[in-house]
This record gives structure tokens, C-alpha cells and sequence, in this order.
């Protein structure tokens, strides 16, 4: 099994950030909320303050587990499992450092974008409002 870690960052005004992977990436071009995979022995919270700092240039200063998924891709031989956190970060200027392009969007938006499989039940909950990140950060 193989731990990964995600980050649901919401701005003041409900919209969510989401990257593109790049052409080069294993499913290229899709689209996904910022994060990777934890190395072993990293607590998961150090994974996700870690990733963000790499993929966006941001640092981390809340979060709050809102979402495990387990997901298995054909073309991966272990199972990975999703901790998708509610994040809040400090700086207002982002970098998309790994990603083809970053975009804010409102949670009714997510369904408009090609999303990694994983992400499809965290996306309903979004695009609902069953799940608010801001408010589990409170």
C-alpha cells in the first residue's frame, strides 16, 4: 500500500485550487488537487507541508484529514490510499512548479475537468457541498 497525501485549499471565496499534470507525467494532463506520495515513515502531515512546498512554493499552516480513498490504477501494481486533507497556507502568490497550469475553481466547476479517477468521490462531496474544507479547518 502506498500512502498518498492531497491538499483541498479553499479561498475566501469558495473556489478550490486544482493542477494539471504536465504532458511528461503518468496520466498526462489530467487534472488533480496538489500532493504526492508520502515517503516511508513520513508522517502524513509532514508528506502534505512537504509536497505543497515543492509542487506550489507554498507553506503549510493548518490542515485536517477530510477524506481517505483507496484506489488501485491498472497500470500501478500496489494499491495506493488517498488522505485528501483540507489545507490552509500562508502565502497568497502561488508557483506551479510541477504542474502544466494551476486554476481556482468553484466546487460546481470540478465536474467540468478530466480528474484522475481517485478524485471522482472527493469531487461529488465538493461539487454538493457535503464536504466543506474551510469549515473542517474550523
Amino acid at each position: 500500500m502506498i500512502n498518498v497525501v492531497a491538499a483541498v485549499i479553499e479561498r475566501a471565496d469558495r473556489r478550490l485550487l486544482i493542477g494539471q499534470r504536465r504532458k511528461s507525467d503518468s496520466s498526462p494532463l489530467k487534472w488533480e488537487f496538489p500532493g504526492g506520495k508520502a515517503w516511508n515513515g513520513e508522517k502524513l502531515q509532514d508528506a502534505l507541508a512537504r509536497e505543497l512546498w515543492e509542487e506550489l512554493g507554498v507553506t503549510l499552516t493548518k490542515c485536517r484529514e477530510i477524506a481517505v480513498v483507496r484506489h488501485q490504477y491498472a497500470n500501478t501494481p500496489e494499491e495506493l490510499e488517498i488522505h485528501f486533507f483540507a489545507v490552509q497556507i500562508d502565502q497568497t502568490e502561488i508557483r506551479p512548479l510541477t504542474f502544466e497550469q494551476v486554476k481556482w475553481v468553484l466546487p460546481k466547476e470540478l465536474g467540468e475537468y478530466d480528474f484522475l479517477p481517485a478524485n471522482r468521490e472527493l469531487i461529488a462531496h465538493l461539487a454538493t457541498g457535503k464536504i466543506k474544507p474551510t469549515d473542517a479547518l474550523e
